[in-house]
């Protein structure tokens, strides 16, 4: 800069915050400008005044000095900051590529040893190529939810304007939210597909760390949901679409964001789509993480790349709360179900977009191309709608969200059950011995007692102590089996038990034969358990205690029979008809006795006979409306004794019950001998496989199959029972008791058979008891 020690012109009286506050003319003569460019000094008391002006860096504007006119895009694009990369971004190896990356070495190596000795390895590349090929088609059709997750946040995944300026002709990005902010987290900006104009808004991370920091990793402030909001309302002023490009961890949760009020921003964004009047598309290319992606993301259709995912919290932050470890993010990614196919099966996602093998960024411009093609048919269809049809339209895909997936009342399906998580079952508090002996004694002196008085056993101290004797128990046969070192195969035979109880299948035979010998080993082990002789103390106890406990219900439950039965017959007796016909036959009775003492007979019973029916059919009566009343209680009446005449019982029931107790014997044993059998153990097994084919509803098919089996095996049963004998065992003893009845009949008038039991004995119920009912289940 010039400098001059003195000035030629004199400045008298005059001070130099008055001369720089004149006018632009000049002062005395001296223009401005001149004053800029020399060092102005007065020879005033010694006193001097400079004056420097600041090198600035000259500001570099985002187009060349010439740009291209012709470029793709138009001019304007050189307004983009967003330019290609200068250097190749490197190649990223995620952990499940391992393997492909072994092979891609193995075929480098090969090519560079055919170049260097000059033999020809061609079948040994094609052979390698070819097994990489399948080797990449098999990894990334059975991919698994962590791994689209991995892929999604690829470093080299193609970015949202990459796919912009593949699939636009022209673009003009349009920055600012009209209150002093500008955020690069989203970018929105005007382009034209196919000579279409459309409002395209994404969230923008960078391809390398420099970027990454200054898009900030792609997590929009408010001031980026505020810049997208204008431009929705700018797009549904003019009449152009929206399309939306979701890729974003989630909204930037810094304390800065939250004071300006990130969550008011997106929810002003969700409320204000639901009524933009024009089609929405949205379309995830990363992943799409909570509120952050529905901000820009409340469309007509959601469509999703093949390896996108979208969620409401991160697999690493769903894992952190529920199973307090992100170690867990592989299952709680399976649980989640983010993936682009599930979401549709939950008609989340509208549509999957195909990516190529290796991911997106394997073939970007492929990619972009297929976006392309997915916008212009979702377009198609929305545009050709009403405006009403389409805010309905938008409103009822929101609405529909969980509707045929979710529904409370509705008992979950098998085959989705397997697949949900456990219910944990509780660890049993430990009870310390002190406290259980000490309820233990107790409650034997109780029982003493209450033997001693025959007083009523105190239930609820029995019930409480039998629970604290079972948990003991269960937690000493638990180490038990920790001492023998049979803890992983008791976990293993419960898993697959307990899948085929949930599958509605039968055991497999051999998982049977491997609980039994586990069983059989258990209890010959048992004995050398360090514990074993207070588990059998503490199982010897338990028994006394059941016993107890079933003894004191049973005279609980017999009384209140007792009492039952006492009001019903009082109300039975009490009846005015009964009253009445015991009167009569009371008089009757009187009177024929008084016959009886005058005529020298030996007993009434020789004299009148119709007086005796009579009051057989008095006796049958009240019993019978005893039964009724009984029955109206809930209460079965199975037998119903009755005595011959003079109150002395059948003197033949101790040969019938001996007699019946031998022919169950031999007809069990029959059954056995037939069901050993390999006959008919295939025809057993047979059925069973039906059986569980057809499940809870067969078919006719299976129906008429399970019938035509269960025919064969009775059929065989019969036959095995009849070519021994046994038939005619029954029948013989069929005989015996109905001549024993017939002679019983004449003596007391009745021909009916006296059961073992003192009831009233037939032929189906000798049937029954001998077993030749028996059905096969």
């Amino acid at each position: 800069m010039a400098s001059a020690s003195h000035c030629a012109v004199a400045f008298a009286g005059t001070s130099a915050s008055d001369l720089l506050r004149s006018s632009a003319n000049g002062v005395s003569g001296v223009p401005l400008r001149a004053l800029g460019r020399t060092r102005l000094g007065f020879k005033r008391r010694e006193f001097t005044v400079a004056a420097r002006l600041r090198k600035v860096k000259k500001h570099e504007y985002p187009w060349p000095d010439n740009p291209e006119p012709n470029v793709k895009g138009g001019v304007l694009s050189h307004l983009s900051y967003f330019k290609p990369l200068k250097e190749k971004q490197k190649p990223v190896t995620l952990d499940f590529e391992k393997p492909l990356v072994d092979l891609e070495k193995k075929i480098i190596d090969v090519r560079k040893m055919a170049s260097e000795t000059g033999l020809d390895f061609s079948d040994q590349i094609i052979s390698l190529e070819t097994k990489y090929r399948q080797a990449l088609k098999d990894l990334y059709t059975h991919l698994t939810p962590i791994q689209r997750v991995s892929i999604a946040r690829h470093p080299n995944r193609p970015t949202f304007l990459d796919h912009v300026f593949n699939i636009t002709e022209k673009f003009v990005e349009l920055h600012g939210d009209r209150a002093g902010y500008d955020d690069p987290a989203i970018v929105t900006g005007i382009g034209t597909i196919d000579g279409r104009r459309y409002m395209f808004m994404g969230h923008q991370k960078g391809r390398n760390t420099k970027e990454n920091i200054q898009r900030n990793f792609g997590m929009p402030t408010p001031h980026g949901y505020r810049k997208a909001l204008r431009m929705m309302r700018y797009a549904d002023h003019h009449g152009f679409p929206i399309v939306s490009f979701i890729d974003t961890p989630g909204a930037y949760a810094d304390l800065k964001s939250e004071e300006l009020g990130q969550g008011e921003a997106i929810a002003h964004n969700l409320r204000t789509m639901f009524g933009l009047k024009v089609p929405i598309v949205s379309i995830v290319i990363g992943e799409g993480g909570s509120g952050g992606a529905l901000a820009i993301g409340c469309a007509n259709k959601l469509l999703m790349l093949e390896n996108a995912v979208f969620y409401v919290a991160s697999p690493e932050a769903c894992a952190a709360i529920l199973w307090k470890s992100a170690k867990a993010s592989p299952k709680a990614a399976e649980r989640l179900r983010i993936t682009a196919s599930e979401l549709c099966k939950l008609q989340v996602a509208d549509g999957i977009i195909p990516e190529p093998l290796g991911g997106a960024h394997a073939d970007p411009s492929w990619v972009s191309q297929q976006i392309k093609v997915a916008i212009n048919e979702a377009m198609d269809e929305l545009t050709q709608m009403k405006t009403e049809d389409l805010l309905k339209h938008r409103m009822l895909k929101f609405r529909k969200i969980g509707v045929g997936g979710f529904q409370e009342g509705i008992p979950v399906d098998p085959q989705r059950k397997i697949n949900m998580k456990r219910k944990e079952i509780p660890v049993a508090k430990e009870i310390p011995d002190a406290e259980l002996e000490g309820d233990v004694e107790k409650l034997k002196q109780q029982i003493l007692k209450a033997q001693e008085s025959s007083a009523k056993l105190p239930e609820l101290d029995l019930d409480e102590t039998i629970q604290k004797l079972r948990k003991q128990v269960d937690r000493e046969y638990s180490e038990a089996v920790k001492a023998m070192g049979l803890t992983d195969k008791l976990a293993k035979l419960r898993e697959e038990v307990s899948k085929a109880n949930s599958e509605d299948q039968l055991i497999h035979p051999a998982v049977k034969d491997q609980i039994e010998k586990l069983k059989e080993e258990f209890d010959q082990r048992l004995s050398e358990a360090p514990s074993y002789g207070k588990l059998k103390e503490m199982l010897d106890t338990l028994k006394a205690f059941s016993k107890a406990k079933v003894l004191s219900d049973r005279n609980k439950k017999a009384a209140m029979l007792k009492e039952e039965f006492k009001a019903k017959f009082e109300d039975v007796i009490n009846n005015p008809s009964i009253k009445e016909k015991y009167e009569s036959l009371k008089e009757k009775y009187k009177s024929m006795k008084a016959e009886v003492e005058g005529s020298g007979v030996s007993s009434p019973s020789d004299l009148d006979v119709q007086l005796k029916k009579e009051i057989i059919e008095f006796k049958k009566e009240v019993v019978l409306k005893l039964a009724d009343a009984l029955k109206s209680k809930g209460l079965e009446v199975d037998v119903v004794k009755a005595k011959t005449r003079g109150g002395i019982e059948n003197s033949s029931v101790s040969e019938f019950e001996s007699e019946i107790e031998e022919l169950n014997n031999d007809i069990n044993k029959g059954i056995e001998i037939a069901l050993s059998s390999s006959d008919l153990k295939s025809k057993i097994e047979l059925l069973k496989i039906e059986v569980a084919k057809a499940g809870n509803s067969p078919d006719l098919t299976s129906k008429n199959k399970i019938a035509a089996l269960e025919q064969q095996i009775k059929k065989s049963l019969a036959e095995a029972i009849d070519s021994s004998g046994l038939k005619e065992k029954y029948e013989n003893l069929t005989s015996k008791i109905s001549r024993e009845g017939e002679f019983s009949g004449e003596s007391d008038g009745s021909l009916k058979n006296e059961d073992p039991a003192g009831g009233i004995l037939t032929n189906d119920k000798l049937r029954m008891q001998v077993g030749a009912n028996r059905t096969f289940s």
